[in-house]
């Protein structure tokens, strides 16, 4: 993860080199080096994604393709919502990795003390997903947690709610795919989480940014320092209201977006969300070049 932009771009090495000072061990060897269940669990994987999407953002600050952009708003899928606060202007670079980090730290255990999963229900709506996740969850937790695109609902609970979901599925007329995920994120059992990073958003320096983003629970910008903390603290078990955010800014007059940071999960959900916007991947050393006209 990051290892080519690294090798494609000095300042994109040197993000790698402070965050791995900030921590205090080696986050790029891991990232580039693997090994992968150690780079895929949560605690390592949250500050190893954001520190690859600065990176990515830092190379093409070098390559002028940031001032080709120039965004006007950001946002950013769970985790994701972290970077975008940071290149916003919301979070300096070591805090911001700090919270990451303690996040990541806080659903691992989270994850371990009550194990959970996440469902992606293809073809349903909001409605019959609540229905479908009422069904299966016999007393147990389950929930949406992601609202990605249309058809595209992520559930998130126990375990065996989770799989009971996937086998009555069938049932409301939905595809069920479970993710390879460590817990139920975005869900209640993630409760000891959101308490804990309650306390590092506190100590967290945070402060208006230039540029706005948008929330994930709320789907608005953020308003001030006070309210992203609170709303950052709700993220970890509210669900992620991507589609809404995603159409909030399309209703703001924006119709080119960039995804920035390893891979293009984003970019294929906004072909969902609205085919007629405009959607910029850049995700790699490859794609670190002049802006299409």
């Amino acid at each position: 993860m990051g290892k080519d932009a690294v090798q494609a771009s000095g300042p994109a090495r040197e993000v790698f080199e402070h965050a791995d000072s900030v921590l205090g061990f080696k986050l790029s060897t891991l990232c580039f080096d693997g090994p992968a269940e150690r780079l895929n669990a949560t605690d390592i994987s949250q500050p190893a994604i954001f520190a690859t999407s600065v990176a990515i953002w830092r190379a093409m600050e070098a390559e002028g393709i940031a001032d080709e952009l120039d965004p006007q708003a950001m946002a950013g899928l769970s985790l994701g919502e972290y970077t975008a606060l940071h290149l916003a202007g919301w979070i300096g670079f070591d805090d911001c990795l700090k919270l990451v980090a303690e996040r990541g730290r806080l659903m691992q255990a989270a994850s371990e003390a009550s194990p959970g999963g996440m469902v992606s229900i293809l073809g349903l709506g909001e409605a019959d997903t609540a229905g479908l996740c009422r069904e299966a969850a016999e007393g147990e937790v389950l929930g949406a947690a992601n609202f990605n695109c249309p058809g595209q609902i992520v559930i998130s609970g126990s375990k065996a709610a989770c799989s009971r979901a996937v086998g009555l599925a069938e049932k409301y007329g939905a595809k069920a795919v479970p993710l390879t995920v460590a817990g139920a994120f975005h869900s209640t059992l993630m409760e000891p989480a959101a308490r804990g990073l309650k306390t590092a958003l506190l100590q967290a320096d945070i402060r208006p940014g230039r540029i706005g983003v948008v929330s994930n629970v709320s789907a608005d910008y953020h308003a001030d320092p006070d309210s992203a903390r609170r709303l950052l603290q709700e993220q970890v078990t509210k669900p992620v209201r991507w589609q809404a955010s995603i159409e909030h800014l399309i209703g703001d007059g924006f119709d080119r977006f960039a995804e920035v940071g390893p891979g293009r999960v984003l970019t294929g959900l906004m072909r969902k969300i609205n085919r007629a916007a405009t959607t910029l991947n850049f995700s790699n050393a490859a794609s670190l070049k002049r802006v299409p006209a």
